[in-house]
């Protein structure tokens, strides 16, 4: 397998580098304000989302459209089982979600994946709006503007997190954190196992991988239905950390800002996602402060970043041990 299909760091600076950001991220709550606490844990739920489609845009090679669905989905499940007035402990909520989302997402998978390239895209969008629809100015939803939703508790074997008022931000921040870490420490594994190398090979030559005896379909839909539970964990921290939900959360918005997180932070390596969503987020927020025209901002640096970074951020280390090498290296 080439190197830039392995997702992984291949170099000692690059597993540095993600110690350092994790460091970053353990710490920074006791640095800054809870604006900013709250701000960080929306970029990890985002890096979550982005992770989770990674595993099917980096490791198979399907670009989805109706990624952000099952994030969406999860979000309501734990809004129709944890109403305002009667909260439930995250142990029950998350499980829910996740299988939910997953059996969505097995359904959506096991129909779209029978096509390919732009066929397979415009399916997974179609999914996406149908699901969107479903709670689109309806009761089942709240309707067009939403509805609030009891959050869930951070409670286990009759223990639960009770943090003063201004704590609060902290309990989310880190649940989200440890459950960023745990994603991107299992895809890591996965990847680096006998099943991440034939996704790969499925990416690289999914002919090849068939004719030699793989039943690449099989594949690919665990893979599809794995992402899209991730996705439903993600959606669930979304309830979790905000309280809060409408049917902005299933709309293909969602898995178009997920896509640009990936080529942002870098389409070839798995911290890609976390990067990208962390810069994403910054972005926004100094958008906001220079104009009050954020998307073209946005816009016009996401475009100069895929112009002059093919590989995202994450690649800018690349290029660095590269240089060092040197054309004989």
């Amino acid at each position: 397998m080439n190197e830039q299909t392995r997702l992984l760091p291949h170099s000692r600076l690059g597993w540095l580098l993600l110690a350092a950001l994790l460091a970053c991220l353990v710490a920074a709550p006791h640095f800054v304000s809870i604006y900013h606490t709250e701000l960080i844990t929306t970029a990890m739920i985002a890096a979550m989302l982005a992770l989770s489609l990674q595993l099917l845009v980096g490791g198979t090679g399907l670009v989805s459209l109706g990624h952000g669905a099952f994030y969406g989905l999860a979000a309501y499940v734990v809004y129709l089982i944890s109403p305002e007035a009667a909260a439930r402990p995250i142990w029950q909520t998350l499980p829910a979600a996740m299988l939910v989302a997953g059996l969505a997402a097995l359904l959506v998978g096991s129909l779209s994946l029978r096509t390919k390239g732009f066929f397979f895209l415009m399916v997974t969008l179609a999914f996406g709006q149908m699901i969107f629809f479903v709670f689109h100015d309806t009761k089942l939803g709240g309707g067009t503007d939403g509805a609030y939703l009891g959050k869930p508790l951070i409670q286990a074997f009759g223990a639960s997190l009770d943090l003063p008022r201004r704590q609060r931000p902290l309990g989310p921040y880190y649940v989200a954190l440890i459950q960023l870490t745990l994603m991107y420490v299992g895809l890591a594994l996965l990847m680096r196992s006998l099943f991440g190398r034939i996704l790969e090979g499925i990416r690289a030559n999914e002919h090849r991988m068939r004719a030699i005896g793989f039943d690449t379909y099989r594949y690919k839909l665990t893979t599809f239905v794995i992402a899209g539970m991730l996705a439903g964990a993600s959606g669930h921290m979304w309830a979790m950390h905000r309280g809060f939900v409408n049917p902005e959360l299933i709309s293909w918005h969602k898995s178009a800002e997920a896509l640009l997180m990936i080529l942002l932070g870098g389409l070839g390596s798995l911290a890609g996602p976390i990067v990208g969503a962390l810069a994403y987020t910054a972005l926004g927020e100094f958008s906001q402060l220079v104009t009050e025209r954020k998307l073209l901002v946005e816009g016009l640096v996401i475009l100069a970043v895929v112009l002059v970074l093919p590989r995202g951020l994450t690649g800018l280390a690349r290029r660095r041990k590269a240089a060092e090498l040197g054309p004989d290296g």
